[in-house]
């Protein structure tokens, strides 16, 4: 299979995530770079970060028109996280491998139990500033450390922190996403020379189509099966990796 129809595919996924679900694209679209497309991990991060970056934009304008984005708390969300994430980032150069992975695995699973738990069935209409900034900066230090996009954490910590509903905690997350990657991509000028750019584009493109049938999905769904839905997602992507980490 060549490479663009590989990107076209691999693109198609992660839009769905981010549209649909409002995290997941770092999370499916490293491992795309890497294993399907011959990336290397740097140039796949930095790469993902550029791809997730322009279809959570896309795809958070489509969940503002709807009113299904808390700009107050995604923002504050954003703003604790930068620091911590990029302090998180220098840690991680001298963590294993391995011992990464596994800690990705154990978060994700740990996320994906508490969305599965009963919770709060009507929304806190009061952001307490305090506790969203707390959030956002735990959320940007743990995916600092992680190197990936962090949605698959904030649609959890908004719903589980906030107490918003998750269609309100999927369009949030966008709004996050966006900016800690653009935040991310600031950091890593140096990485971007050299990228294939003739798989990005059409990867990118693809994915920006495919949040736009992730939305239409997601609106087609109840809050509480999107929720499960989301939190099954979670759970196999914390089990690949647990098992990549253990071969």
């Amino acid at each position: 299979m060549s490479a663009l129809i590989l990107a076209l595919v691999a693109g198609a996924a992660v839009g769905l995530a981010l549209g649909g679900l409002g995290g997941g694209g770092s999370v499916l679209a490293v491992p795309a770079l890497i294993y399907l497309l011959g990336f290397s991990p740097v140039a796949a991060t930095t790469a993902s970060l550029i791809i997730v970056a322009a279809t959570s934009l896309t795809s958070l304008l489509a969940h503002a028109r709807d009113g299904h984005v808390r700009w107050r708390a995604g923002l504050l969300f954003a703003a604790a996280g930068i620091v911590p994430a990029m302090l998180g980032g220098l840690a991680a150069r001298d963590i294993p491998a391995p011992v990464l992975t596994t800690a990705f695995s154990v978060i994700a699973a740990l996320a994906a139990w508490r969305m599965l738990r009963p919770g709060r069935s009507t929304e806190d209409s009061s952001v307490q500033p305090a506790r969203a900034a707390g959030a956002g900066a735990g959320l940007g230090a743990v995916t600092g450390v992680l190197g990936v996009g962090g949605g698959f954490l904030a649609v959890p910590a908004l719903v589980g922190a906030l107490g918003l509903r998750m269609k309100a905690a999927v369009g949030t997350s966008l709004l996050v996403i966006t900016i800690n990657s653009v935040a991310a991509l600031a950091t890593r000028t140096g990485t971007a020379d050299g990228l294939d750019w003739a798989v990005i584009a059409p990867f990118t493109g693809a994915a920006i189509l495919g949040a736009w049938d992730g939305k239409r999905l997601a609106a087609k769904l109840s809050g509480n099966g999107l929720q499960r839905a989301f939190a099954y997602v979670l759970l196999v992507v914390a089990a690949l990796m647990l098992i990549d980490s253990l071969i």
